[in-house]
């Protein structure tokens, strides 16, 4: 038995502290209200999909094939003051015997009185191959541009293409852990048109524990070093299905980057489900 909780749709209660926005109001504050709820929903399952791992137990069982999904969201507005939203997200999946590949592309620009305020694009291809339910090889591409990075320190383009092992150290139903490291090139673009491009090395660690049925831990692991930095993700979290119809997690996110003034960004994420 795994011990992952599976979260469906619940639209009676969600809570998320890093969620806040003004809401969309129309007259009667129905479709308005609606819309800020479904956000909160969204916002509260990709919180707590950040505790799911599709290889936690052991290889992925991929459909053959290819597969995936993609989605658009945009919106216009006009009057006493313009703006435009633009989003899409896309993810295909080719799994053939022990070769799985994957790409994921995510867009989203913004336009506030005719003036760009975002114009971000990230893509990441994954490929992986299994040798046995243990050892494994990989092949990562990384590219993340900020099309409005003008200054000598903003980045403009973050990439990294890097290959190397895995290995399952623990796989039983309450402990699991795998770690991967790898070689690579390291490019950075920043906003006056400079660059930098050198070798670099990559190491993850992807951790599981559980406590029982209903408490398990995370915590996930990324080290990406090269000459100019050291950069450093570490996702740490506790969920807990206090009840069929409520759980929690509880996050603490860290971002480390020595190349910056201020080197690390700290990040701590309550969400709560409850359905009915």
């Amino acid at each position: 038995m795994k011990n992952e909780f599976k979260f469906g749709t619940v639209a009676a209660l969600a809570l998320a502290l890093t969620t806040s926005g003004a809401f969309a109001q129309d007259l009667n504050g129905t479709s308005g209200l609606n819309d800020t709820l479904d956000d909160i929903d969204r916002a509260v399952a990709k919180d707590m999909a950040r505790a799911e791992d599709a290889s936690r137990f052991g290889n992925p069982d991929f459909r053959p094939g290819l597969s995936g999904s993609a989605s658009l969201s945009y919106s216009g507005k006009t009057g006493n003051s313009s703006s435009q939203d633009l989003t899409i997200g896309t993810r295909l999946r080719y799994a053939v015997g022990q070769t799985v590949q994957t790409i994921g592309i995510a867009i989203d620009f913004q336009e506030a009185a005719n003036t760009s305020t975002k114009e971000d694009i990230f893509m990441v291809y994954d490929a992986n191959y299994y040798f046995n339910d243990k050892f494994y090889a990989f092949a990562l591409a990384r590219v993340e541009t900020d099309g409005l990075a003008s200054a000598a320190t903003d980045v403009k383009k973050d990439a990294f293409l890097g290959f190397g092992p895995g290995y399952r150290i623990l796989n039983s139903e309450n402990v699991t852990w795998r770690v991967q490291a790898g070689v690579g090139q390291s490019y950075l673009n920043y906003g006056n048109d400079t660059s930098v491009t050198e070798a670099a090395g990559i190491v993850s660690s992807r951790f599981f524990y559980g406590f029982s049925d209903n408490l398990f831990m995370t915590m996930d692991t990324d080290v990406l070093k090269s000459k100019g930095a050291l950069r450093i993700n570490n996702d740490f979290g506790v969920n807990v299905k206090m009840t069929d119809a409520f759980s929690t997690r509880v996050s603490y996110l860290t971002e480390y980057n020595d190349s910056r003034a201020i080197r690390s960004d700290n990040k701590v994420g309550v969400s709560l489900v409850y359905g009915f």
